[in-house]
């Protein structure tokens, strides 16, 4: 399948967010740390939600999927084994996330390797030096990893050596049924890891958050089913805020709470993009103003997302001037840059920090964008989409390009996005679905 996107005209309509997919597959893990079912609400139509449902069937999961009401019921009770083959239908990063309930559940877990997008080297080793802090054990094999306990899992104080959000998870689900006390210091803040602590109080954990990255958890011994409504997709909301912006267009978002937009939106209005609240979930977006140019350092929340840069970046490519990007969180995620120099955008990738010393500095690892503008973009025959984040960016420089280009590997958009051609039919984007 490929995506037609004609593009040179300016974008506007109305768009529903879907419910995030960094929050819906944790949710679906988190229910497994119950006997009892477990309901969620707005859980989205895409490829990851498809492919984690698939992985909590193939260990017996009962799972209750209302298309249509956007809800899935999940019936912990009827798990049958701690052996998670490789789904069908693919694999991401929720693997090494089922090893906790799986411990605590049957006292083994064996997962296959980790998929997901290319981005970085995206190790696995924060959660397993979790697993052995708790006191499991865990060895990797060829066909991915297994773990066992011989008692059960301990309270502890833990120390991330970065505040990784899929680690700090693997924490809580460890921690939530230990025997006693733990604290995870350094841990990840973003909303989506505080609606994860409210669904989990939601079931019974004791569970307190404090300034500097600190939670302590009080481990209990049994924890009850729940209701939670998965709140609106922060990086699919900024992605069509650019997306507006970018074509001088001017759409509506619908599901998108403001609060978890943060840094994005002060960004957004510094480079000459407007907004308006229209609810308490609705924010409308346009341009102000001729685009400028800026200099953002990607980080760990709350400051300025990995995950919006891409867009972002897209979106610098409309404004007057030199623009820089830094990323601090993955080194391998400026490849779309490169692969959309044949449209006319301007980029130059360099290993050199241009921002605050990080972790990568001195690695000669591609971490900085030099973003020159404005650029007259037009379309090309055909561009292949690498990965799901930056999916919505190649839509994007689309969209703005004079002419018809055709977006092929949109598996990987769907994965995060769903149909992108179906949901757009609000917008007044040019876009098509064919074989």
């Amino acid at each position: 399948m490929k995506y037609k996107v004609t593009g040179g005209h300016p974008v506007s309509g109305r768009i529903r967010c879907n419910g995030t997919k960094n929050f819906a597959n944790k949710a679906m893990v988190a229910a497994l740390l119950s006997d009892q079912p477990t309901t969620l609400h707005n859980v989205p139509d895409i490829g990851d939600f498809d492919i984690t449902k698939d992985m909590l069937k193939s260990i017996g999961t009962e799972i209750e999927y209302d298309k249509a009401n956007r809800s899935v019921r999940i019936i912990p009770s009827s798990i049958k084994t701690s052996n998670v083959p490789m789904p069908h239908s693919g694999s991401n990063r929720i693997p090494i996330l089922l090893i906790s309930p799986l411990l605590h559940r049957f006292g083994e877990a064996t997962v296959p390797l980790m998929g997901g997008c290319k981005i970085g080297a995206r190790k696995v080793d924060f959660h397993i030096n979790a697993i052995k802090a708790f006191g499991g054990n865990i060895e990797e094999t060829e066909e991915g990893f297994v773990a066992t306990k011989t008692s059960d899992l301990k309270g502890t104080h833990f120390e991330l050596p970065f505040p990784s959000v899929g680690a700090t998870e693997t924490c809580l689900f460890l921690s939530v049924l230990a025997k006693g006390t733990s604290v995870i210091n350094n841990a990840a803040i973003e909303p989506e890891i505080f609606e994860l602590i409210t669904m989990l109080r939601s079931m019974g954990a004791n569970i307190f958050a404090y300034p500097g990255r600190k939670i302590r958890i009080e481990g209990v011994d049994k924890l009850r089913g729940t209701n939670m409504h998965i709140l609106g997709d922060r990086i699919e909301g900024a992605s069509w805020a650019c997306l507006a912006c970018a074509t001088d267009g001017e759409i509506v978002v619908d599901g998108i709470r403001p609060d978890t937009l943060g840094n994005f939106l002060s960004h957004y209005q510094q480079i000459g993009g407007g907004y308006e609240l229209l609810g308490q979930d609705s924010i409308r977006f346009y341009r102000n103003e001729p685009l400028k140019p800026t200099m953002i350092e990607t980080d760990v929340y709350p400051g300025f997302s990995t995950d919006w840069q891409q867009p972002f970046a897209i979106t610098l490519t409309q404004a007057e001037g030199v623009s820089i990007i830094h990323e601090t969180v993955f080194e391998k995620r400026f490849g779309y840059l490169k692969t959309l120099k044949p449209l006319g955008v301007s980029a130059q990738i360099t290993s050199y920090c241009l921002g605050t010393p990080s972790r990568f500095q001195n690695k000669n690892l591609e971490i900085s964008a030099i973003i020159t503008g404005k650029s007259e973009l037009k379309a090309v025959d055909e561009i292949e989409v690498p990965d799901l984040r930056a999916g919505l960016a190649y839509v994007i420089a689309a969209a703005i390009a004079d002419g018809t280009t055709m977006l092929t590997g949109i598996h990987n958009i769907e994965r995060g996005y769903g149909n992108i051609a179906e949901r757009c039919k609000g917008l007044s984007l040019d876009i098509e679905r064919i074989a």
